[in-house]
């Protein structure tokens, strides 16, 4: 019997996934919750478990393509394992025409996906002629500014007019659309028939780089292949989808809040004595190393309460007070960054942090991350200290108002009392939302944090 293989919706603002990689090959035997490939979406990069025991098949979704949710992507069957040999497998279907993808319609929700959030706030959504507002993605929003296409003018072909990547890629093969829908009415001219979409031309060569500038532009005559290219001095690499999601959050983040910077200096001499005498008892009895990012964590949770502007996000001209404390801890990646979500910081103390943050950070280099273990962080920290930065001046997490950048720990000649010190110090940077957040409370929060720290008080083991 066989069994289909769909894309996974993986969280319910998620519409669409990216097979990055394949772990198994047409003919291998696969057993069940066995991890068949890898995926990456806007909110998490994950490993897809096979969904029954038997011999793939067949693989219709390619490395390096992106389908709607419940896409079959690839075809198991159940009874090769009883087949002395398997059958020869089907070569990997190859992409779609885009003209055949635009025409086939893709079923997948319409509503508007989390990540859009960011995005949206930069520019008003847009709508058609009849007040019917246009469901896109950030994705689909850029590649249509870069063409100048003008959205109420294609048609989606998604769940409820859904514009999909495919639905643009198919107009820029046509030649793109006009920058406005022609008038229709008793006196508009009859509609001409529109010709079938040529099929997209064969995969070519890049032309060699151009340099203007300073910089190298690269012309790619189609969109595939999509891979490392060298002309001599130069190497061109596509950007991952997990990269091109960072870009577009950061880039939105940075249109979208008015960020403002504040640094102050924290006397870390108590907490790092504290963890030097109680990290192997520490170990011992909870099998989990101490770090120094519980201290911070539980400082931010004493700071957002006493200001909970800070705890706050922006819808429109409301701003929205939390009264859950979710910090989202930003975790480097080999291939990226992601900011898992601690839930319920204020509920926990310092060994139920420290278990969490190991175990959110492990599942994310594992790529075991849930959808919603990325969502509903409220405040966000990032250390750049780790990797001897002295301090850093962060980009706000959107839809969050403030994130707060941890420098390296080092010992360091202080003043104290009229006498020199050596003493552990760190710089703590917060950058903040000035639409929402003005210096006096970001100081206050700043100085809250720092008080903390250096009057720590609450017991580790």
């Amino acid at each position: 019997m066989a069994t289909d293989v769909v894309m996974p919706q993986m969280g319910e603002s998620i519409f669409e996934g990216t097979i990055t990689k394949w772990l198994k090959k047409p003919g291998d035997k696969v057993e069940r919750d066995e991890p068949l490939f890898e995926i990456s979406t806007d909110k998490v990069d994950a490993e897809i478990p096979s969904p029954s025991a038997g011999v793939l098949k067949e693989i219709k979704v390619n490395e390096g393509q992106t389908v709607p949710i419940q896409t079959v992507v690839a075809v198991i069957d159940g009874a090769g394992l009883a087949a002395t040999a398997p059958a020869p497998a089907k070569p990997a279907a190859p992409a779609a025409p885009v003209a055949a993808r635009a025409v086939a319609p893709a079923v997948r929700p319409a509503a508007p996906a989390q990540a859009a959030a960011a995005p949206a706030q930069a520019a008003p959504a847009q709508q058609r002629s009849g007040g019917e507002r246009i469901h896109s993605s950030p994705l689909v929003r850029r590649m249509a500014a870069e063409h100048g296409i003008d959205l109420t003018a294609v048609p989606g072909t998604g769940a409820g007019g859904r514009i999909s990547k495919q639905d643009i890629e198919a107009v820029i093969a046509a030649g793109g659309v006009p920058a406005a829908a022609p008038p229709s009415g008793p006196a508009a001219a009859p509609a001409r028939p529109t010709p079938p979409l040529p099929p997209p031309a064969p995969s070519a060569a890049p032309a060699p780089p151009g340099v203007s500038g300073g910089q190298i532009h690269v012309t790619f005559e189609s969109a595939v292949p999509r891979e490392k290219i060298y002309f001599g001095n130069y190497q061109v690499e596509p950007m991952s989808n997990m990269r091109q999601r960072i870009a577009e959050h950061m880039v939105a983040s940075k249109r979208v809040s008015a960020h403002v910077y504040s640094v102050d200096e924290v006397d870390m001499t108590k907490v790092a004595a504290l963890r030097a005498k109680a990290k192997e008892e520490f170990e011992q009895r909870y099998e989990t190393k101490l770090t120094f990012m519980p201290f911070f964590v539980k400082a931010v949770v004493a700071g957002l309460r006493a200001f909970p502007t800070m705890n706050a996000s922006l819808d429109g001209t409301n701003v929205v007070l939390h009264k859950e404390i979710n910090i989202g801890i930003a975790v480097a990646l080999d291939w990226g960054l992601i900011v898992p979500v601690v839930k319920g910081a204020d509920e926990k103390n310092v060994l139920g942090i420290q278990r969490t943050l190991n175990d959110l950070a492990e599942r994310a280099r594992a790529k075991k991350l849930k959808p919603e273990e990325v969502q509903e962080g409220t405040f966000s920290i990032t250390n750049p200290g780790v990797f001897g930065g002295l301090f850093g001046l962060p980009v706000i997490s959107q839809p969050n108002v403030g994130i707060l950048g941890l420098g390296m720990i080092e010992k360091r000649p202080v003043v104290i009392n009229d006498s020199i010190a050596i003493r552990s110090m760190c710089y703590v940077t917060l950058s903040y939302d000035h639409r929402v957040v003005d210096g006096a409370v970001a100081h206050q929060f700043l100085h809250k944090v720092k008080e903390t720290l250096e009057n720590w008080s609450e017991p580790v083991v």
